[in-house]
């Protein structure tokens, strides 16, 4: 039994998440995105490996998407609607009420703005949502009889989802992008402690550890502060979900708090009905906000007002928060384009840049000239701030979730490949979990358990109703198997503990008979359905051990001073275990020893280093099951010398 993971998307890089897992005969797309980075066709995931034949109905039972940004949902539309999937897709209420608003705002920047060719229609988004199927945080949704999924908490953005998936016994967890700690709209990533055999997890800052939040929040605040009290103009370029509803929250509670009568601006048009969706959605949101949400909605934002395209000249300081986040193009370009020659303006990064954006480009060091195509070349004067607001968790929140689940296999995806490296050197060797990080177009085969259901027999079941305990004494310290007394450093502060064992369950024999189920019977049983008599083979050895030359071999009381001797010795020879005396002969589970009376006993060997005049024989017996146990006991006896009495 095995995973097979396709990475289509997000392999060694950030950008287009795609992952096909086939597990146990179903085969699922974790997310269908797009690269922001690229406008040919590395844009896509090249869905012709999932079927030369564009056979994908067949060829895919569902499709599961994590959350609304255009990495992970921006080529959903063309793969149904072009390409020509037509079953179910898989997303929370929030993420299918948000993920239209913003591929109609990618196509209508793309196409009717840039003049691209267009890629999907209006009428593609609205049909290919008519496929979703939306589902609630922990509900158990059964795709069909052997698939069942289940959404958790993400933190990352509103509506953002890990997803558990089961077929058979084979189980794993597909993160998406999530945060594990919260923030002023958010709370953290909560997910169950499960049994699986593959976590596959984004790694943006696969070996990045941020500072605390509040340290974050001071610098950025500082940095807006520092600009628009010069006169100058600051340029946020964000999503108009998620980082954008964090960083208004903060400033509009900072320009309260301060008194600051410089205007802070959101570009209208998707932020209108983006705010108005995260009023409705309160119940997403962190504890924080749902608290005071009867008194105060969060985003009814005070201070922010809604920015036209003709204002982008006005004199004057102020803040304006503008899409798209990596000024990949859209109006965050546009603004930028005017601001940008001015020493006195401020541009600062929220989040991660994925590689061609122009955002990618002033995070990589700040360039005086930046060439937007062949005939347009931008000249950058402004100062450029990256600071780490990105919702995305960091290297010790990959390891905390990693460590918290305790999958079998985990494989990394959403990331830079040195850092990617680095991340799974690091998983390998503290948590000792396979690791693994593919590259785009490659598959990873992961073995899975397979777990067989078992019944049990009538009589086995009455048989385990009947005590069989094995008593072992063990000192307070815990180590297993100290005698009561110790012969080389007594220790009276000791006080021996009595361990108890049952193994009644070593009397059942596993039965897997063709067309039928998987059965434990008694031993006793299996041996009547099979005709056959129990046989018992038992070993024997006639030991010499050393004694006194007082010691009288005929005598009674000789013989148990010797045989209490032994079982002292013994009991200090040997660990992990329990020898019982019964008085005329010792016991350790099924090794026997008793003394031989005998001159002459047919388990003796006479070839041996002791005097025939100094030495007592102890007949051993013991059965196959118990062999290591006999050699440890045997090898400790034939050492021993018992002159003492």
């Amino acid at each position: 039994m095995a995973i097979e993971c396709l990475v289509l998307g997000a392999g060694q890089e950030v950008g287009k998440s795609c992952v096909v897992v086939t597990i146990n005969g179903k085969r699922i797309m974790f997310d269908c995105g797009m690269h922001m980075g690229y406008l040919d066709h590395r844009r896509y995931p090249d869905f012709s490996r999932i079927s030369k034949l564009g056979d994908f109905d067949n060829a895919l039972t569902c499709i599961i998407i994590t959350h609304f940004h255009l990495d992970h949902v921006g080529a959903l539309p063309y793969f149904t609607e072009v390409c020509g999937f037509h079953g179910p897709v898989y997303m929370t209420y929030p993420t299918k009420a948000l993920a239209p608003l913003m591929l109609e705002d990618y196509r209508k920047v793309m196409v009717d703005r840039r003049g691209e060719e267009e890629q999907f229609t209006s009428d593609h988004i609205a049909e290919c949502m008519k496929k979703v199927v939306a589902v609630d945080l922990r509900q158990t949704v059964h795709v069909d009889e052997d698939l069942q999924i289940r959404a958790y908490y993400a933190g990352h953005v509103i509506g953002a989802a890990m997803f558990y998936v089961k077929v058979g016994d084979a189980e794993m967890v597909y993160t998406g992008d999530y945060n594990m700690t919260p923030d002023r709209h958010l709370g953290a990533a909560q997910i169950d402690r499960l049994r699986l055999d593959l976590v596959i997890t984004e790694s943006t800052y696969a070996t990045t550890i941020r500072d605390s939040r509040y340290s974050r929040e001071r610098e950025f605040l500082k940095a807006v502060h520092k600009c628009v009290s010069n006169g100058g103009k600051v340029l946020i370029p964000t999503f108009a979900l998620g980082r954008a509803q964090e960083l208004c929250i903060l400033l509009d509670d900072y320009w309260e708090r301060t008194n600051l009568k410089v205007p802070i601006y959101f570009s209208a048009g998707l932020t209108i009905q983006a705010n108005m969706y995260y009023k409705m959605l309160i119940s997403w949101t962190s504890q924080k906000i749902k608290d005071s949400y009867s008194t105060h909605n969060a985003f009814d934002f005070k201070h922010v007002h809604n920015f036209e395209r003709s204002m982008i000249n006005d004199p004057g300081p102020c803040v304006l928060f503008a899409t798209p986040g990596m000024i990949s193009g859209g109006f965050s370009l546009e603004v930028f384009k005017r601001w940008a020659p001015s020493e006195k303006n401020l541009v600062t990064l929220p989040g991660y840049c994925v590689a061609g954006t122009i955002g990618h480009k002033l995070m990589s060091g700040k360039p005086t000239k930046i060439d937007l195509d062949q005939d347009t070349q931008i000249d950058v004067r402004c100062q450029v701030h990256q600071l780490a607001f990105s919702p995305h968790t960091d290297s010790k929140g990959i390891m905390d979730l990693i460590k918290f689940l305790s999958p079998k296999h985990v494989i990394l995806v959403h990331g830079e490949k040195p850092k990617m490296a680095t991340l799974k050197e690091k998983i390998h060797s503290e948590l000792g979990i396979q690791c693994y990080y593919p590259a785009n177009n490659e598959t990873v085969c992961i073995p899975s358990c397979h777990y067989v259901k078992a019944g049990a027999s009538d009589i086995f079941i009455k048989r385990c109703q009947n005590p069989n305990f094995k008593f072992q004494k063990c000192s307070s310290s815990g180590a297993p198997g100290t005698s009561i007394q110790s012969c080389q450093n007594p220790d009276r502060s000791l006080t021996p503990r009595l361990q108890v064992k049952d193994e009644r369950v070593a009397e059942g024999i596993l039965v897997l008979e063709k067309s039928e189920r998987a059965k434990v019977v008694h031993q006793e049983e299996l041996l009547h359905r099979v005709g056959e008599k129990r046989h018992h083979i038992r070993f024997a050895y006639c030991c010499p051990v050393r004694v006194s030359d007082s010691t009288d071999i005929s005598s009674k009381s000789d013989r148990d001073s010797c045989l209490q001797l032994l079982h002292s010795k013994l009991s200090c020879e040997l660990s992990g275990g329990n020898i019982q005396n019964f008085g005329e002969n010792l016991q350790m589970d099924s090794f026997h020893i008793s003394v031989c009376p005998k001159d002459y006993c047919p388990y003796r060997i006479h070839e041996t280093s002791h005097s025939e005049t100094l030495a007592m024989y102890f007949c051993c017996f013991w059965e196959a099951i118990d062999e290591k146990l006999a050699w440890r006991i045997l090898s400790a006896m034939e050492n021993l010398d018992l002159r003492e009495i």
